[in-house]
């Protein structure tokens, strides 16, 4: 019997992903642990490895095609004894993505290609076309309904909206030609599942959590100095601030418990350690690798975590074990000048923390007038699991380990 290969749910609230690409072909043949496909999720593009022997007989989902469903059949896998026969009416049950009708108003756009070259290859209004080929032929102006769909049954794949730009020269002379909305010219740039679950998550986020911010000042001077000196006595790796500020926030959530929690419907969940989500920018979005028990974990141990995260984030490598979960967040965008700063609570987190650039400004001390380098700290809380004097609470024990940094080596 065919082996099934199914779109796999790569963290538990996946629901859909993208395939964007095959790394074997039909008939070729493939052991266990060769990896056979990428999947793209709304955190990384994974990849999917074969978990048994055989040939792979037929791909049922092109690479290139979007928001292909959990448990959908992608493609089949031949045993050794078996031939093409025993494909007969696998893929008859399988779940596809969901074609879409679309309606092509040529008098909205002065510049709709034409493609007499190109066999229609659907009928009536309903055209069949992945999510992909739709989205490339919308951008380059071309008629979907007359371009000829070598996908399965029938169904436009990116590959065939790419060859009519390919094969014909006036078309791509005409598809180069900037949209323009009134005077401006425009590129539409589209969404990817990261940006997408993002768009959702923080929406529902700004709509349903009571956020309330308090903000502190903490004065660098003295872990800036312990820094140097730490630094001057490494030779593989150097200890950021940064690295400094998740350790003091795993401490400081450690002293205050309360202000380390999330919000569950029905109850409050209070966490036993501090797991510290640390903010990644990518070009497509956000992810936030956690560093587990940072409390547990020394300043050098959460340099060389968060440095593997980070790499492994912009590679796009990181598992789901790897940014699922995190009791607290911390967002920095202190090395891109930003001195202060509120930040969107990430559900169901309670808190995120904001943190600025550490800059001079003049500071009294002894009722005098001084210099001090100073970093400007805004938490971000959800009312209904930390109130205010928690949240004041957890931002004094914060600003204490970062001005007194030697209690942050102990």
């Amino acid at each position: 019997m065919p082996i099934k290969i199914l779109m796999p749910a790569l963290s538990p609230t996946m629901t859909e992903g993208n395939l964007v690409r095959w790394l074997k072909s039909e008939g070729d043949m493939v052991k266990p642990g060769q990896v056979i496909a990428e999947i793209e999720t709304d955190k990384a593009t994974m990849e999917v490895e074969a978990v048994d022997e055989g040939k792979l007989a037929k791909i049922y989902v092109p690479e290139g095609t979007e928001a292909v469903k959990v448990n959908t059949l992608i493609a089949a896998i031949l045993e050794e004894d078996e031939d093409e026969s025993a494909l007969a009416g696998l893929g008859d049950d399988a779940v596809s993505v969901a074609p879409v009708a679309v309606g092509i108003k040529a008098e909205a756009v002065s510049n709709v290609v034409d493609m007499p070259k190109s066999a229609p290859a659907h009928s009536g209004e309903r055209v069949f076309a992945s999510p992909l080929a739709r989205r490339i032929a919308d951008q380059n102006n071309v008629n979907i309904a007359a371009v000829a769909g070598s996908g399965p049954h029938g169904r436009v794949i990116k590959s065939d909206v790419e060859a009519v730009l390919v094969g014909d020269a006036t078309a791509r002379a005409i598809t180069a030609q900037p949209a323009v909305y009134g005077d401006a010219a425009y590129v539409e740039m589209p969404l990817n599942n990261m940006r997408k679950v993002i768009a959702k998550r923080l929406t529902e986020s700004k709509q349903t959590v009571p956020h309330f911010y308090l903000t502190v000042d903490c004065n660098l001077d003295a872990l800036l100095k312990l820094r140097s000196d730490i630094n001057a006595r490494l030779e593989d790796a150097k200890i950021s601030v940064n690295d400094f500020i998740v350790r003091a926030t795993a401490l400081a959530l450690m002293k205050v418990p309360a202000s380390n929690a999330s919000w569950h419907d029905t109850h409050i969940r209070q966490y036993q350690g501090a797991d510290v989500s640390v903010a990644v920018a990518l070009e497509s979005g956000l992810v936030t690798p956690v560093v587990r028990s940072a409390h547990l974990k020394s300043l050098k141990d959460i340099s060389a975590e968060v440095k593997s995260l980070a790499e492994r984030a912009r590679a796009g490598k990181l598992m789901p074990e790897d940014y699922q979960g995190g009791s607290f967040t911390i967002s920095n965008l202190g090395m891109y000048g930003i001195n202060q700063f509120a930040a969107i609570i990430n559900p169901p987190q309670a808190c995120i923390m904001a943190v600025g650039a550490g800059e001079q400004r003049a500071i009294v001390k002894d009722s005098l007038v001084q210099v001090a380098t100073v970093m400007t700290c805004t938490l971000s809380a959800d009312h209904r699991v930390v109130d205010g004097a928690i949240g004041a609470e957890f931002l004094k024990a914060f600003k204490d380990f970062i001005e007194d940094p030697i209690r942050l080596m102990i």
